[in-house]
């Protein structure tokens, strides 16, 4: 090719763009896949250790308390000023956020539990700051009794959840993306409840909504990655085009484009809710659904590609049959399979038949399709028999 058509072919060639849009792209996500478990280890060993030192903030739905909801619009007490109120007359201040805004305008403060005598001092103090009726200040308890049974449900369903999620992608897929599905979770749980630990979020019944919501979308694009992946691989032992690596990578490639814009699509309206709800309206009481969606959506993209999938490759490449077939690849792309040398074509002709199987849901492979026929079995034969060898074990199906 000359000087002019080469570069007329790179004038021609798209842009990185046109290559995502069209699943054209080959970033090398599998064979850099150990980075990105160095990464996310570095990250969620950090948060870990956060969660541990600070802990979280629980809402009086979980820990127990007393909720006091001040109208603010015709005060001129600021929320601190109002907390420091409450604190001054024996409670303790568990959090204080800004609701609403204009006419709604509410200071919301929560404070552990106390006795009937006592939340009616706080309330009375808090409503002298405020300059307002203590009729206008309303009271909502929640016992700690309730608060309990509110995580144990909140754990059970989610438990639920998982086992669920597990039995589906074991049976519409295999058991190592059933596996890799789970962990891609798990993950996820772990670094949005890191978020929350060093944000200082309240963790609310609104956080546990949330928490599903995003494993619900994290779960979806991880399927929508297994679904090609499967696609890419199904009939992969049957040739010696790729290698698995190199089935789920173009897998991850050609899904790269709907995940970026499914992403985006979740992520922008919540962030929004978040920055400008929450931000300039004051809106605080929709601040933990908001942080856990917009963090748990960018999450669940991340793992669905950089972890999920390269995590099946690993599980994968463990099985004889995968490293047998990568070995074969490696063979023919060094020039040593049947057309560089023909004597032995009687030799891999019978050895392909192991590669006729359609073996991308199973690891359970008999023996006798691994394993090469050993001269001591093939002298037997000849010497018991006297006529040609019958193959026994390499059937076709």
């Amino acid at each position: 090719m000359s000087t002019k058509q080469n570069e007329i072919g790179k004038k021609q060639r798209p842009n990185v763009f046109s290559q995502l849009y069209r699943g054209e792209t080959d970033f090398q996500f599998v064979a850099n896949r150990k980075k990105f478990y160095i990464a996310s280890g570095v990250i969620i060993a950090a948060l870990a250790i956060v969660m541990l030192v600070k802990g979280f903030v629980l809402g009086i739905d979980f820990a127990g308390g007393v909720q006091y909801s001040v109208p603010a619009t015709d005060t001129s007490a600021t929320l601190s000023e109002v907390e420091g109120a409450a604190a001054a007359a024996g409670a303790d201040v568990a959090s204080g956020q800004v609701a609403g805004s204009g006419d709604d305008k509410a200071y919301i403060i929560r404070i552990g539990e106390l006795d009937t005598d006592a939340a009616a001092e706080v309330r009375e103090a808090i409503a002298q700051e405020a300059g307002v009726g203590s009729d206008s200040i309303s009271v909502s308890e929640v016992s700690a009794t309730w608060g309990a049974s509110v995580s144990r449900q909140a754990l059970i369903a989610l438990a639920v959840f998982l086992v669920l999620v597990a039995g589906f992608i074991w049976i519409r897929f295999e058991r190592r993306m059933a596996v890799a599905a789970i962990g891609a979770l798990v993950h996820d749980l772990v670094l949005t409840a890191g978020i929350y630990s060093l944000v200082g979020f309240e963790i609310t019944p609104s956080t546990i909504v949330g928490i599903l919501t995003i494993l619900g979308y994290s779960l979806y694009d991880t399927v929508v990655v297994f679904d090609k992946v499967q696609e890419n691989t199904a009939q992969l032992l049957q040739t010696r085009r790729q290698t698995f690596a190199e089935g789920v990578n173009d897998a991850i490639n050609q899904t790269l484009m709907r995940s970026i814009n499914t992403s985006l699509i979740g992520v922008l309206p919540v962030a929004a809710l978040l920055f400008v709800g929450v931000g300039l309206l004051g809106v605080g009481t929709l601040k933990d659904l908001a942080l856990v969606l917009v963090v748990g959506m960018i999450v669940g993209a991340y793992s669905s590609i950089f972890l999920a999938a390269p995590w099946v490759v690993d599980m994968a490449e463990r099985s004889a049959v995968y490293q047998r077939h990568n070995q074969k690849i490696a063979s023919k792309r060094a020039g040593s399979d049947e057309d560089a040398k023909p004597a032995r074509k009687s030799a891999d002709t019978d050895d392909e038949d192991d590669d006729r199987l359609v073996l991308a849901k199973s690891d359970d492979i008999p023996l006798e399709l691994l394993e090469e026929p050993s001269k001591a079995s093939s002298g037997a034969s000849s010497r018991s028999g006297g006529g040609p060898k019958k193959r026994s074990g390499n059937k076709r199906r």
